[in-house]
């Protein structure tokens, strides 16, 4: 169960090149792991995001990213947060997570979505469709994965997945937990329900309270223990050892990508801050106990703006595993 993930988004890290890039992303890893952070998790994209960057800046494939920094790691669990359900087969990608838990010795998480940026799907050529049509999508796929993960062999025909007594040897060394992506009502929450062990939420604080009541009301319709469930929250973190510190890293960051922070409208301020704990560790560790007291079992939190300095990691997890310190 994740409770304190350390989440990689963002690879154009001052004097980042192909040669070096690598080895300052294990560097990132390596310093969650050290100071208290259970998970390390990166995106599924081949484009970086609007927000983040443009198209053309680096963005590393993740599974065999996450494969390499299994051998540069030794106890966190290894994510994507969350994999894009578009651009593999389902039996593919219950074959690619096992082979990273047996290469990290059982330490493999599917974090799983309906997959979203039609931008990388229309330049790529990866089939994007309607959104009814992902999510149908999502859910025939998670009827193959997690069979196959448990050690089944699943023969499924659906309207857009067929599989015949799919196998999946070696097995995984654990059981792999999945973890579905997202916050919407209807769709998303009823298949963490019904198929999933883990919860992200992708959603504004205060809507944090309200969408684990929805999950509460499809775990009791499908019958299903809410206790099995975790629930965890992605949001920004920007971190310093002083809050003026942490609010001239975020104006810098900003500023990288042609906004300068003091001039912005106080509505688009307020609204970009929504999902962003800001400060030193007391202020930081405060608005974290804040959101765990919502009733969520733990947080996922991304660093663009200084997440390249292990350091800057490494005073995230010794700031908040405290929090969960059991």
């Amino acid at each position: 169960m994740i409770r304190l993930g350390y989440q990689i988004p963002f690879f154009n890290h001052p004097g980042a090149t192909s040669e070096n890039l690598f080895d300052n992303v294990a560097a990132q890893a390596r310093a969650a792991e050290a100071s208290g952070f259970d998970t390390v998790l990166v995106m599924d994209h081949f484009y970086q995001l609007p927000g983040l960057g443009q198209p053309e800046d680096y963005m590393l494939e993740c599974y065999a990213l996450l494969a390499g920094l299994a051998t540069r790691t030794d106890t966190v669990d290894l994510a994507a947060l969350v994999t894009g359900n578009t651009y593999r087969n389902p039996t593919l990608l219950a074959k690619t997570v096992t082979t990273l838990d047996v290469i990290s010795k059982g330490r493999a998480v599917l974090g799983i979505g309906a997959g979203w940026f039609q931008t990388e799907h229309d330049a790529l050529g990866f089939e994007f469709g309607t959104f009814t049509d992902r999510f149908e999508k999502l859910e025939e796929a998670l009827q193959i994965i997690g069979p196959m993960l448990r050690g089944e062999r699943p023969t499924f025909s659906g309207q857009h997945y067929s599989v015949v007594e799919a196998i999946n040897e070696p097995p995984p060394v654990r059981p792999i937990p999945i973890m579905i992506g997202g916050s919407g009502e209807k769709k998303t929450l009823r298949m963490v329900a019904q198929y999933a062990d883990e919860s992200n939420l992708t959603c504004s604080p205060s809507e944090i309270a309200h969408k684990l009541e929805v999950l509460d009301g499809h775990c009791e319709r499908l019958g299903r223990d809410r206790s099995e469930v975790s629930v965890t929250w992605l949001g920004t973190l920007g971190i310093a050892p002083t809050m003026a510190e942490a609010e001239q890293g975020r104006d810098e960051f900003f500023a990288s990508r042609g906004l300068d922070w003091s001039s912005l409208d106080e509505d688009f301020q307020a609204a970009l801050m929504d999902r962003i704990i800001l400060g030193g560790p007391d202020e930081v560790a405060a608005r974290v106990k804040d959101l765990l007291d919502l009733g969520l079992d733990g947080v996922t939190l991304n660093m663009p703006a200084n997440g390249h300095d292990p350091e800057m990691v490494a005073l995230a997890g010794e700031t908040l595993s405290p929090l969960f310190a059991d």
